[in-house]
């Protein structure tokens, strides 16, 4: 767990905060699993809570690949099936998203602070430009970048240090907040420091342990 002596070492020795976007800094993750289950239940695959949390931190691409290889559907088309998910997750956005509890205290503090931060998710760029325009953050942030623009996505570490290049800093200097197990092991293996914000369902995953921290929310580290 993090301390407020923590927050302060990690503020003393870092200038540049990395923020995963889905779960952590929109609560996004409802709707995904609806607009999940409603597209992929329209070819005939029925999926729980608990299945889709196998894909958090995947790329779009990356799940609908995963599921038509775990239930093969007829007359598959993926690119349509991506398509149909990125619209109603347009859609769902623009109307319903709402930021997680301390974005904009943290993000705040943090620009007060002369801090640089870059947005890194593993959701296609229309995605995170409706996100940052429906939550009004874009002037947070240096970089915006998407794992759609890497050959591998999270588990993979190229999206951040494709992001701390972009900055122009060593991917050591950085601290990314991730809420996914496949984030968490992005970060760690670009050699970053990463706090964890897990879901409640998943706070208590063992898994987390690699994660230099992990707090229940960003409200946590202002309070």
């Amino acid at each position: 767990m993090m301390i407020q002596s923590d927050f302060e070492h990690i503020l003393s020795t870092n200038d540049i905060f990395i923020f995963d976007m889905d779960g952590l800094l929109v609560d996004s993750e409802p709707i995904w699993k609806l607009v999940e289950k409603k597209v992929f239940g329209q070819v005939g695959i029925s999926l729980t809570d608990e299945m889709l949390r196998k894909v958090m931190g995947f790329r779009l691409s990356e799940v609908v690949a995963y599921w038509y290889h775990y239930q093969p559907w007829p007359n598959a088309d993926l690119q349509q099936t991506e398509f149909d998910i990125l619209v109603e997750m347009v859609s769902c956005i623009q109307s319903q998203a709402v930021a997680m509890p301390g974005v904009y205290e943290l993000l705040s503090f943090l620009d007060g602070k002369g801090k640089k931060m870059a947005l890194a998710s593993s959701s296609p760029m229309i995605l995170i430009d409706a996100v940052v325009d429906k939550l009004a953050i874009r002037k947070y942030f240096q970089i915006l970048h998407s794992a759609q623009f890497e050959n591998y996505g999270k588990p993979h570490p190229a999206i951040f240090i494709h992001t701390a290049n972009q900055l122009n800093v060593s991917p050591s200097a950085c601290v990314v907040f991730e809420d996914s197990i496949n984030g968490v092991l992005a970060a760690k293996a670009a050699r970053m420091t990463c706090v964890a914000v897990p879901e409640v369902a998943t706070f208590d995953d063992p898994r987390f342990s690699i994660a230099d921290y992990k707090i229940a929310n960003l409200s946590h580290l202002i309070s």
